[in-house]
């Protein structure tokens, strides 16, 4: 796999109140927040509530996508988080892909299968559009 090193995340119990990451920090700031919008659009502003609500959105998908993934590590009988822990997560439980980080190979395209009264009813209408 391309691009699947370990992370120097050690699995464990969580720290203080339950977070792996010190109090009071958070991956998102207001400020990266701001600048996300203006690059969105540069004439709108957000509400402070709305600015905090989004923050604690963001911290709480990132804990809930940490956890996720340190269980899938314990599972593999690993004491190291790796990439490919959290993409599991990502691509299982949100249908998510980060570009740059996916595996060599190409994920096969699963084609439904046709029953076959399926295709009489298509050779049907088929044959009624001709006419």
């Amino acid at each position: 796999m391309a691009n699947s090193t370990a992370a120097a995340v050690k699995v464990g119990t969580p720290g203080p109140a339950g977070r792996i990451s010190p109090e009071g920090s958070q991956v998102l700031s207001k400020k990266k927040l701001q600048d996300l919008v203006r690059e969105i659009d540069p004439n709108e502003q957000l509400d402070e509530d709305v600015e905090e609500m989004l923050l604690q959105i963001a911290d709480d998908f990132i804990e809930s996508v940490v956890t996720a993934a340190c269980q899938l590590a314990r599972h593999r009988k690993s004491n190291t988080l790796e990439v490919k822990d959290v993409q599991l997560h990502l691509e299982r439980q949100w249908n998510m892909w980060i570009p740059g980080y996916g595996s060599d190979e190409i994920r096969p395209f699963k084609k439904a299968c046709t029953t076959e009264a399926h295709k009489q009813r298509m050779a049907l209408i088929r044959k009624t559009t001709k006419k």
